[in-house]
């Protein structure tokens, strides 16, 4: 990559992604326990957004760095 502006745009998408991946893990729904009377019944009991952006972005940091290497060495 020659600019940093590349690379942030790199490192956004495949965060973007990583989130996506991420996202599904660990969701209970209110059915499988007690619903919430008003609320949609498939909804997260406790979604935990800020775990989950933290994971993200830790796992998109270490793929980042190993497309880094890669793009890097393909270049030589």
């Amino acid at each position: 990559m020659d600019t940093i502006v590349g690379m942030l745009a790199l490192y956004f998408i495949i965060w973007w992604i990583t989130l996506f991946a991420v996202l599904p893990l660990g969701v209970r729904g209110q059915w499988e326990a007690d619903v919430t009377p008003g609320t949609e019944p498939g909804a997260p009991q406790t979604p935990a957004l800020w775990r989950k952006a933290l994971i993200t972005t830790i796992v998109s940091a270490v793929i980042f760095a190993g497309v880094m290497v890669l793009i890097n060495v393909v270049s030589l």
